[in-house]
């Protein structure tokens, strides 16, 4: 096992080949306001993440990242375009896994550029990439905003829409109101009993939890009005499951995805901007034509992502976290931005990984 003085050195040697690439060193406080990120995530993050509080400032987290911080401060202060790199420990609450690590270092290099969204999406992968040659690694990439695209599309209603919008990062829940939405799934019995239903239902029963009365109602009356629409068509469908089961190399996915836009045209304009992406990564000399492609990849653990996605892997050792990832977040600057935004794309490096992967490679 590497020691910490050997992954802070090699950290301290990633930051500096970021910093020669142009990116300017940050280094945000271990402490970062829980507001914030329970704002983001809701109440899962708390499964996540170590938790304290203060008298002055509330609830604390101990750093889950960096990139929160890192958009904080660049939307407060940015120049633009602006190019930063970082090196630090981030914490992670381990509740079923004992083997994976709760503290560790981590390395990135993050890019705010309304130029160039595409050659900002290759630079980062390269970058990135050149950092980890000769290791044993498997690069997988993605882009969410093709998924949030088509569904933004879906001939539905609105309502349904932003739910699975919410989901699109849970795909059990996704899949299951995809179902219900599509009137493809049993309705229980209690379900059915409360659509049968007419006029306000607070009153007829003891009230328990902390809803009130007029939420119950608002929230009946939902399904009621859910309930009466109609079902997303088969051929939407069909569709879309078609397109979270693209996994391919880059060429032959958008192959794949042009048919598939033939039902679900909403996705053509997230299409054409991974042909820029794949054009601006083979000019880095990225290997475009073997480089992996999954639609849905990035949707377990990238929550704050909504376009381009990658991350490396070890291929001698599947069960380590990913050696690297990153990905593209331009939403994540609009909801921190007070109103403003700026396109943004960034990743990270476990620097104690790479050196197990050469440890065991000599």
């Amino acid at each position: 096992m590497p020691t910490r003085s050997e992954i802070l050195a090699r950290a301290a040697r990633l930051r500096m080949n970021f910093e020669a690439a142009g990116a300017q060193a940050v280094e945000p406080p271990l402490l970062q306001p829980a507001e914030t990120l329970l704002d983001l995530y809701g109440e899962d993050i708390r499964a996540r993440a170590y938790i304290t509080s203060d008298a002055l400032r509330g609830e604390q987290m101990l750093r889950p990242d960096f990139t929160v911080p890192v958009v904080q401060m660049h939307m407060r202060q940015g120049a633009d375009p602006a190019r930063y790199t970082y090196s630090g420990e981030v914490f992670r609450r381990q509740e079923h896994d004992p083997d994976r690590a709760n503290e560790y270092v981590q390395v990135g290099y993050e890019v705010f550029d309304r130029a160039d969204p595409a050659g900002a999406d290759a630079e980062v992968f390269a970058l990135i990439a050149l950092q980890l040659r000769g290791l044993p690694l498997r690069a997988a990439t993605g882009d969410i905003g093709i998924l949030m695209a088509a569904v933004e599309g879906l001939n539905t209603t609105d309502k349904r829409k932003s739910a699975l919008m919410r989901h699109i990062w849970r795909p059990r829940r996704f899949r299951s109101l995809l179902e219900r939405y599509a009137g493809r799934g049993t309705v229980p019995e209690s379900r059915k009993k409360l659509l049968s239903t007419e006029g306000p239902l607070s009153g007829s029963a003891p009230a328990i939890g902390k809803r009130r009365a007029a939420e119950v109602d608002a929230r009946v009356e939902l399904l009621r009005a859910d309930a009466a629409m109609p079902p997303i068509s088969e051929h939407e469908l069909l569709a879309l499951e078609a397109l979270m089961a693209v996994r391919e190399t880059i060429p032959y996915a958008i192959e794949q995805m042009r048919d598939i836009a033939v039902d679900l045209p909403q996705i053509l304009p997230a299409l054409d901007r991974l042909e820029a992406r794949s054009a601006a990564m083979k000019a880095r000399g990225i290997d475009v034509d073997s480089l992996d492609f999954e639609a849905s990849y990035g949707r377990t653990s990238m929550e704050y992502y909504d376009g381009f996605v990658f991350g490396f892997y070890a291929e001698t050792q599947p069960g380590l976290p990913p050696v690297a990832s990153g990905g593209r977040y331009d939403a994540l600057t609009r909801q921190l931005g007070q109103g403003d935004e700026i396109p943004a794309v960034g990743g990270v490096l476990r620097p104690d990984l790479m050196l197990m992967l050469e440890e065991a490679q000599s």
